[in-house]
């Protein structure tokens, strides 16, 4: 049989690896800057923990996980009525207790409502794991994947909100990819629904918008439509999602668009702050923060603020998204627990940064040193050498047979080694060796005792 991958997943080589790292490594370190710590949490959770925090759409691109021991001769006929039950669209307790992570949002909620008692809140903390979704692979969506997520929990104040914007600003200008964040309040979408008498749609006009940039506006309307939306309705919507102007001239526009509306004006206002928060901080660099009406996530437990992260100069979904979501633990029977987080999406970005060629020609870690194998003695002599190399932190290795010269160099060219050392008979017996520069195609001969200060210089 011919080995194959589950569609929607990647083997990653040493290559992918170290550029990968890079990523996380960046954002690790400006999630830390900003007082995040780490946690972890397991790769599946129990289905009950996950079932309805994502709305229909999500719920549908959950990973269940059979449960064992259903071939059991007593529990046959029991297992083909609960199938039956799960192709109806039923949850089904007997075939399926669990379920992959679809994100790392809910175990955080899941996590805060355990261990509140011994939380200091805010709580603020980083979480870097794959997730796995139902979804159909395409460029940059896969099946299995990772995030990198920051959620403080704990805290209604704004500053947070701000930072997060902030966050998102500093990691792609370490990365060096062009972005615009953009940045909308789910208050403000419920207004709209209200100011068009539609608040018993609000779920259904969320989803649609949603869609916006896949489907465009004519099927969003079509959709709406087919909701149960009345046309003078669907005008409303139509009219908030194509104001135009900078930041401070939609927000004004979208104030008399919606009228008086409590959760509007609200949003609105919130919006305001937060953008003067970042322009405070970023005074002499203004900031790609655009507010944008269009912007929906469609993800049910969001309640105020919400962003999203593209890429300038390239055809690709989100590379980053969240919001906040004022009583996400409340799911878990502990109300009164406010958060707001965001989310990397680490290989999207990676697809980016490889298209667009901005990762440094300094990321991929090889061995910086290869220890040619020219004999017994010779070979001890080397590993003796390559070991006090290690020590200083010099990244080495022995060619492991003695073989050809030419082969070794094959060897060393290959995995881009920066240098080549050489210890053959001659050297051993004047204890000395030969250090070959491979980039720069020049060589030196020195005394072995020479080699670790040759290199940590």
């Amino acid at each position: 049989m011919k080995p194959s991958l589950p569609q929607g997943t990647r083997d990653f080589n040493a290559e992918v690896i170290y550029r990968r790292r890079f990523i996380l490594d960046t954002i690790t370190d400006v999630f830390e800057l900003y007082g995040f710590e780490p946690l972890e949490t397991p790769a599946m959770e129990n289905l009950e923990t996950l079932l309805g925090k994502y709305g229909e759409e999500g719920d549908k691109l959950i990973f269940r996980i059979l449960n064992n021991g259903l071939d059991h001769p007593g529990r046959r006929a029991e297992a083909v009525t609960a199938f039956g039950n799960i192709l109806a669209g039923r949850n089904e307790p007997l075939i399926t207790e669990r379920a992959l992570r679809y994100d790392l949002t809910i175990p955080f909620a899941r996590y805060v409502s355990m261990n509140l008692s011994r939380l200091t809140l805010p709580f603020k903390r980083y979480q870097i794991q794959p997730v796995w979704r139902a979804d159909r692979p395409q460029k940059g969506r896969y099946r299995e994947f990772y995030q990198c997520d920051a959620d403080v929990a704990g805290t209604t104040s704004l500053i947070s909100d701000a930072e997060f914007a902030l966050i998102y600003l500093q990691v792609f200008e370490r990365l060096k990819v062009e972005i615009e964040v953009k940045i909308n309040s789910r208050r403000i979408l419920s207004a709209l629904a209200e100011a068009c008498g539609a608040s018993e749609h609000f779920t259904a006009i969320t989803v649609a918008i949603d869609k916006l940039d896949k489907i465009g506006l004519e099927k969003v309307k079509e959709e709406l439509a087919a909701g149960g939306l009345q046309p003078e309705q669907i005008s409303l919507i139509q009219a908030c999602l194509t104001l135009s102007g900078n930041n401070e001239e939609r927000l004004s526009k979208a104030s008399l668009l919606l009228g008086n509306t409590a959760s509007g004006l609200q949003g609105i206002s919130e919006l305001t702050t937060i953008l003067e928060y970042i322009a405070t901080a970023r005074k002499d660099r203004p900031a790609d923060i655009y507010v944008d009406f269009t912007l929906a996530r469609g993800l049910n437990y969001y309640t105020g603020t919400i962003f999203e992260v593209k890429a300038k100069n390239i055809v690709m979904g989100s590379i980053g998204g969240g919001g906040r979501y004022d009583d996400l633990t409340g799911l878990f029977d502990l109300p009164g627990i406010p958060g707001v987080g965001i989310s990397f999406g680490v290989d999207r970005i990676y697809d980016v940064m490889n298209e667009l060629n901005l990762f440094p020609q300094t990321v991929d870690a090889a061995p910086k040193v290869l220890f040619f194998n020219l004999g017994v003695l010779e070979s001890k002599a080397a590993f003796t050498a390559m070991q006090e190399l290690r020590s200083g932190g010099t990244a080495c290795e022995l060619f492991y047979e003695h073989v050809r010269m030419d082969r070794q160099f094959k060897y060393a060219n290959k995995k881009r080694m920066a240098y080549a050392v050489i210890i053959g008979s001659r050297e051993l017996e004047q204890g000395t060796c030969v250090v070959k520069d491979l980039l720069h195609e020049k060589q030196v001969s020195m005394p072995l005792t020479d080699l670790s200060s040759y290199f940590s210089r």
